[in-house]
């Protein structure tokens, strides 16, 4: 008896208790809603971030009109939007760890997009790539955690301040400051240093927006959480993560091919994803070892297919802003009149021969 009311005399529990007592495992469900949810928004990021990069190369042969004056960029962004909502409400329904690995859906529409939408070609590297990421992405889907916890207010500040997420921001910010050194004052406009920024910025805002879809679903169950600061303190770091994401992930457009910068962007999203789903909110706690190796080897497969599909990708072609309209071909008046019986065809071919001209003046430089 002694023993007995014993065990329930109210003992001191851990934080860390406390909280592991929340987790519970996600029915197929709500597993299959969020992963739905999330390619439907990857999708649809992929077809803004080609309509954006299509409208810098339809201003730059049109003039000095900066790219913002564009209706179709605005379309872009707005889809953009679409999709990063999707993706947001996708988050409240499964693991970060989960979620992230499914970008790779917006790497395989994006070389589709681009060989439809931007003319590129189909190369057989694209194919393997896209067989790659399609089976390493399965593999993350089948041995990424399954279990989620209910997101509340009081679990979000007791991540904020644990030890290994304080070790954690201040690394981030740390390498931040440096890459963003190296970018503006020194004027290292390199691929690798813009999209370390933005999965930098990513991995706050995959934190943030976990934690404030979380919390908005526990409200609309009945547990209102929106009365604690902690959720507006998220949501502040949701908005301003998201929008200098975006800014820099623009830049990077701007700057290079989209079949150069998503794949990247995918690959540097997912680690940082993945990272802050295991360093705030500890999702790979308990898991096994075969299935983390298995999660590891989806990565590596992945990884390596988005590579290949970006691997040497042709540029998109351009129209030359020195190519001479057939109508405009100077003297062609002063021809007619010394020439009237000359072929039409004759401009047509001058002008092709100049846009021929042209094009190998261009593969030359």
């Amino acid at each position: 008896m002694a023993n007995s009311s014993s065990e329930h005399v109210p003992l001191p529990i851990t934080s860390a208790q406390a909280h592991r007592a929340e987790i519970l495992e996600n029915p197929l469900r709500t597993y299959l809603l969020g992963i739905i949810i999330s390619i439907c928004g990857n999708v649809l990021i992929s077809i803004s971030l080609n309509i954006q990069k299509y409208a810098h190369v339809r201003q730059a042969q049109r003039g000095s009109k900066p790219y913002y004056t564009s209706v179709m960029w605005w379309c872009g962004v707005t889809l953009m939007g679409v999709g990063e909502l999707g993706n947001f409400a996708a988050y409240g329904f499964a693991p970060a760890s989960l979620i992230a690995p499914l970008g790779c859906v917006s790497v395989i529409a994006s070389a589709i997009i681009s060989v439809v939408f931007l003319k590129e070609t189909v190369r057989p590297s694209d194919i393997v790539g896209g067989t790659l990421a399609i089976t390493g992405t399965y593999l993350l889907v089948t041995f990424a955690p399954h279990t989620s916890t209910h997101i509340t207010a009081h679990l979000v500040q007791y991540y904020a301040v644990s030890w290994h997420f304080l070790l954690y921001l201040f690394i981030e910010v740390l390498v931040f400051c440096i890459l963003l050194y190296l970018y503006k004052r020194k004027n290292v406009k390199h691929i690798v240093i813009v999209m370390l920024l933005v999965a930098l910025l990513a991995s706050l805002t995959v934190i943030s927006v976990k934690a404030v879809s979380g919390m908005i679903t526990e409200s609309i169950k009945g547990q209102l959480q929106l009365i604690y600061p902690i959720f507006y303190v998220m949501l502040v770091i949701m908005v301003a993560s998201c929008a200098f994401q975006i800014k820099f992930l623009n830049q990077a457009m701007k700057m290079f091919d989209a079949t150069e910068v998503v794949p990247i962007n995918f690959v540097f999203f997912t680690a940082s994803a993945i990272v802050a789903g295991i360093v705030f909110y500890q999702e790979f706690e308990g898991l096994a070892l075969l299935n983390i190796f298995m999660f590891l080897f989806g990565c590596l497969l992945s990884f390596l297919g988005v590579f290949l599909i970006a691997r040497n990708r042709p540029k998109i072609k351009q129209q030359d802003r020195n190519f001479i309209a057939m109508d405009r071909i100077p003297g062609r008046r002063q021809t007619d009149k010394v020439q009237p019986e000359a072929k039409p065809t004759t401009y047509g071919s001058l002008a092709a021969k100049l846009m021929c001209n042209r094009a190998g003046q261009a593969d030359d430089s």
